[in-house]
């Protein structure tokens, strides 16, 4: 029998569509296992990053993102709420610490923050680090000196979120360019910070549009640390309460294909995961999710209680990640052993 080719530890910038599109026509067996090989060689098998998102300012958004019950294009029910004290915001964080995460995300329903607000954002920062936990937020777009200012603060990652391809962006979106995104992440690289983006499925897109968007995230000039996956959480009210589902399946393959693309960042199963069973969850932990956001919140929309994703850790082995190194010497010896013992035909000949 065959031996599978060495396939270099290099991370990177120059995904093509159909190298993408061919990764996503593996058979679904042979694409897990290719997810699984990278996983390990970068990864603790068994372990999960556990985050929680707090909604620091909730509604009345500018921007008319056809997903979000936070848009102030669309009526929802949502009551909207001014930026939270910074007190209440830290009493939040303090819990979250006590039920085991080890990021504490904040966001704010904003187009953009005002700069009468960044002091109180400021001190949410460090606070928040004062307990020993990472810090991430997402306040929508920024200017460089902004990004400077947070970065000063001490922030650890800034989430701006590509959402989907460009060629479907404009379906979805028409309060800010896809450049502005683009943008956004250029000015949180430049002031150090560590970049969260991802995307979401699930809202109409073709499949090239999934491959599409995983393909923008991965030729990035640096892959974002954290890549959130998000399926589309359907609200009443929003243009999109009524598209059709997306497959299962579909959703755990682009799982995958992010983590074969995406070598060494936490890939996020984010949004959406209310709607999912605890197959299909442990699937998508297989195809190489190690990231979740933890709470029965994710800002406005539901989220599978902290006892339960627990009781879910339990049945699977599973456990909160510690933070590690992987060189890429090591990267090589165990990709290269597992190779050694699989001994079986390619998986990855169709996408090369």
């Amino acid at each position: 029998m065959s031996s599978f080719p060495t396939m270099s530890a290099e991370v990177r910038h120059n995904w093509t569509l159909a190298e993408v599109n061919a990764l996503f026509a593996l058979p679904f067996n042979d694409l897990m296992f290719q997810a699984q090989l990278t996983h390990r060689a970068h990864f603790k098998a068994n372990e999960v990053q556990i985050s929680t998102l707090l909604s620091i300012k909730t509604g009345a958004c500018q921007e008319d993102c056809k997903y979000c019950p936070q848009s102030g294009h669309y009526n929802t029910g949502l009551e909207r709420e001014r930026l939270l004290e910074v007190e209440k915001v830290l009493t939040q964080a303090k819990a979250a610490k006590d039920k085991g995460a080890s990021r504490f995300c904040m966001g704010a329903a904003w187009s953009n923050p005002k700069q009468r607000d960044m002091p109180y954002i400021m001190e949410m920062i460090k606070g928040v680090k004062e307990m020993g936990l990472e810090t991430c937020m997402t306040l929508g777009k920024l200017t460089a000196d902004q990004a400077h200012e947070l970065a000063n603060a001490g922030l650890d990652y800034y989430n701006h979120n590509l959402d989907t391809s460009p060629e479907f962006y404009g379906e979805i979106i028409t309060t800010r360019t896809y450049q502005d995104r683009l943008d956004t992440l250029s000015h949180v690289r430049d002031a150090g910070m560590k970049v969260c983006c991802g995307g979401i499925v699930g809202m109409g897109e073709t499949a090239n549009d999934r491959s599409a968007l995983l393909m923008q995230i991965a030729n990035l000039a640096e892959h974002p640390e954290s890549v959130p996956i998000n399926m589309l959480v359907k609200v009443a009210g929003t243009p999109l309460e009524n598209v059709d589902d997306l497959d299962a399946f579909e959703f755990i393959r682009t799982i995958a294909v992010a983590r074969i693309m995406l070598p060494k960042s936490h890939v996020r199963l984010s949004a959406g995961r209310s709607r999912m069973n605890e197959q299909m969850q442990a699937l998508c932990f297989m195809a190489g999710a190690n990231s979740i956001f933890y709470g029965d919140k994710l800002l406005t929309t539901e989220n599978p209680e902290a006892d339960a994703d627990m009781q879910l850790f339990a049945k699977l082995g599973l456990k909160p990640e510690q933070r590690h190194d992987v060189s890429d010497e090591a990267y090589e010896a165990a990709l290269a052993e597992a190779i050694h013992e699989a001994n079986e035909p390619s998986l990855f000949h169709a996408a090369v």
